[in-house]
């Protein structure tokens, strides 16, 4: 075989006729016109549990051309295509090659100072349901108005579900979302049962709902009493710091008797904000967002904002007691995004 030229004098040097790993790459990728269709159940260690179209229980793996990091993530709820093996069968695995569309996305960041830190939770639930005790422990409203934002951000329908009516009453509590026109669930407990369930089953069925909460609120135990099957382990509340424990360790969707699903999520004590910015929010205030639309550019609608048109609005008496307070609500939550957990 003949050296090919390479420009060099030197003899040592011998080029192959035919190198490896000189073919192109193409960007053109699989169509997978034969995938099937699932939902993502749970994720765990690069291992997702899948339910197909058909009502197959399928574990699978995430196909190299989705890409790494944040922007190929799949995550519970989400609609994605998969081929391979999808028998269900132990030690089966099958290949997540397209995620669709997602109809909602709930994310958090990881601190409120790092704005490019974010995670996706959860894709395509319809609403969120603030899990909160109203005592043991103590309801901690800073964080369900951080919940409340991130549901607004995230395009779905917010709903307190305060649990433990049998130990305070909700009405204080209550009235302080009352503004914003928030639905609100109550449960209580009466000899080792969760009463107050039929008015949460007629909100969960047929849609997808997450639940979320600190620990020790009685999430689980929530979960526990509307899928008997689900076995999700439940705590108690530490005497000392006035916490809970983590019960549950990953986001995991279940189906719910009487149709729909409910996804349980890990106990969290703090809930960063920082991707969500003042317009993403006021969207979910279409009222005040009116009014806005007469701020000069660039205002932030907080308390301190100069030439707020939502400031004239209270002031020459066009707001009324509603709207003044669903401006003092709103501002409120606007805080909330940079605030920190209580």
């Amino acid at each position: 075989m003949t050296p090919r030229d390479t420009g060099t004098d030197d003899d040592r040097v011998r080029v192959r006729a035919n190198p490896r790993g000189t073919r192109p790459r193409t960007k053109n990728r699989p169509a997978h016109a034969d995938a099937v269709g699932a939902m993502v159940l749970a994720v765990d260690r690069g291992r997702y549990q899948l339910l197909t179209d058909d009502g197959t229980l399928v574990v699978g793996m995430k196909a190299r051309e989705l890409g790494r990091g944040a922007r190929g993530a799949v995550v519970v709820g989400d609609r994605v295509g998969v081929v391979g093996d999808v028998s269900g069968r132990p030690g089966t695995l099958a290949r997540i090659v397209r995620v669709a569309e997602r109809t909602s996305v709930l994310r958090r960041s990881a601190e409120d100072d790092e704005a490019a830190v974010e995670r996706v939770i959860v894709a395509n639930a319809d609403q969120l349901l603030i899990v909160t005790a109203l005592a043991d422990p103590e309801p901690r409203p800073r964080m369900v108005d951080r919940c409340l934002v991130a549901a607004y951000d995230a395009g779905m329908e917010p709903v307190l579900c305060l649990t433990k009516a049998d130990l305070a009453d909700p009405a204080p509590f209550l009235a302080r979302y009352a503004p914003l026109h928030v639905p609100a669930l109550t449960t209580a407990l009466a000899d080792g049962q969760v009463r107050g369930l039929d008015a949460v089953r007629e909100r969960l069925a047929g849609r997808t709902s997450v639940l979320i909460g600190h620990s020790g609120v009685g999430k689980s135990t929530l979960v526990n009493a509307l899928v008997p099957a689900a076995g999700r382990a439940t705590g108690d509340v530490n005497v000392v710091t006035g916490r809970g424990r983590h019960t549950s360790s990953s986001a995991v969707a279940l189906a719910l008797p009487d149709g729909g699903w409910v996804i349980d999520t890990p106990g969290v004590r703090s809930f960063g904000l920082s991707h969500v910015d003042a317009d993403s929010l006021l969207r979910a205030f279409p009222d005040l967002a009116a009014v806005a639309a007469d701020c000069p550019r660039g205002c932030t609608h907080a308390a301190d904002a100069p030439d707020c048109a939502l400031d004239e609005w209270v002031a020459d008496g066009r707001a009324g007691p509603a709207g003044t307070a669903r401006l003092e609500s709103f501002r409120r939550l606007l805080a909330a995004r940079t605030g920190t957990d209580a």
